[in-house]
This record gives structure tokens, sequence and C-alpha cells, in this order.
């Protein structure tokens, strides 16, 4: 397929290489994280740089996003979202680059990482703890944490962050750590049980420390119902 596709379009002029890098968030107890590779080629080699690479003639830009997470890093089928165009005309050495960025979402329960092909190594970094990054992915980084920051204000997908059973603690951590402030607990947990699309279960903490709380979980199918009917999250 992709020999047919390289036959069928030649074009006389000069044109820039395409590829996609993507930036992985998650959440720990602490704070916000991000996922980083060691390139193991150059240029950068050794260097921590996003996930990411060259998309393929024969591949939309979604599937080279997804192919190359799982490659480098070896994470799939998880929240992943087109971002923003970078095309800076020095932002890669070794020739002129165009990216596509994106933002991932992950919990970090049952999602392991491990390096593969041109990445040496695969690790999670604190948001506040960066080291200095290849290429202009500082400057991606930040854009998409931006995004992040915005977006979970009027869409819930702030609990891609969280897994499948959590508490109203966990789910107000999530927001003050994206948002970086303090949220009051009676008003958020009012305003958030107020929506209907957090369910309440019939199943509490384990070995925890403290005083084992309720756990709930995110009605999917509750959220697009009542967005039909003229519903808006905010938080």
């Amino acid at each position: 397929m992709r020999n047919k596709l390289s036959k069928r379009f030649q074009y006389e002029y000069p044109r820039a290489a395409l590829t996609v890098d993507i930036v992985v968030f998650a959440l720990d107890e602490e704070d916000l994280k991000v996922m980083l590779i060691q390139r193991d080629l150059k240029p950068f080699q050794g260097q921590w740089a996003l996930p990411g690479g060259f998309v393929h003639v024969d591949e939309t830009l979604d599937a080279a996003a997804r192919r190359e997470l799982q490659e480098e890093t070896g994470l799939k089928e998880i929240f992943l979202e087109q971002l923003f165009t970078f095309g800076d005309l020095d932002r890669d050495p070794r020739e002129r680059v165009v990216t596509v960025a994106y933002y991932a979402l992950v919990n970090l329960e049952g999602h392991n990482v491990q390096a593969s092909t041109d990445a040496r190594n695969a690790a999670w970094f604190s948001l506040n703890e960066l080291p200095e990054l290849a290429f202009d992915h500082a400057t991606i980084l930040k854009a998409a944490h931006e995004r992040l920051r915005g977006k979970v204000r009027y869409q819930p997908i702030g609990f891609e962050l969280l897994p499948e059973k959590f508490t109203l603690r966990q789910l107000q951590h999530l927001y003050e750590v994206i948002l970086d402030r303090e949220l009051d607990k009676r008003n958020f947990r009012k305003k958030v049980l107020g929506m209907e699309i957090v369910q309440e279960t019939d199943e509490i903490e384990k070995d925890v420390a403290h005083r084992a709380a309720r756990l709930y979980r995110f009605d999917q199918k509750a959220y697009e119902r009542l967005s039909k009917q003229g519903f808006h999250f905010e938080i």
C-alpha cells in the first residue's frame, strides 16, 4: 500500500516531513505526571523527550499517534486528542519537520510503561521536576498543560485519570492539582453529586490507613443522555 501511494503521488515541490508528538498525563496522590522517553538516536541522543515519531504515508495522524505511543511506551487504548500543529523552521536540526501534537490521559493503575524501538527508557516525571527536553517539546508540553486546565472545567475528561471506581476525595484532588487551587470540600461535593453523572456504588475503599470512604463511578451513558437534554458540565 505504501509503495502504491508513493508512486501515485509525486510532486516537484520540496515538502516538509510530518511527525506526531504525544503529551501523556497521569495523576498520582501527589501531583500531575507526564510521560517522557529517553532518546536512543541522534539528534538529542540520551536526552528526554515526548514520545512520537514520523507519520507513515499510508496512515492517518490518529493512527500514527497511537502507533508511536504503543511502540515507545507500551501504552494503548487510552484517551487521545489532537492538540495543535507546531511548525517553526528550526524546530528539528535534521530537516524541515512539522509536528501534530496530541495529549493523552491515562490512569496509572493497570498501565505499565515499557520503552522500545528508538527509546532507551520511558518514565513518569512530575510537572514540577522536569528535565531539559529535546526539540521544542517544552513548548508543546506547556500548550498541552494549558489545554488540559481549560478543558477539564467544561468536559469530564478528568475521569480518564482516575480508576474506574474512585472516592470523592480523589476526584477533588484531581481538580485541585490540575487547576492549581484549593476547592471547598462541601461545595465541590454538592456540585458534583448534583450533576447526576457521578454514581455511588455499594463499595468502600480497602486497605487504607484512614477511614474507608465510599466509592463512586462516572456514568458515561448518563452524561451523554443529559448532554442531549442541554446539560452543561462545569467545575
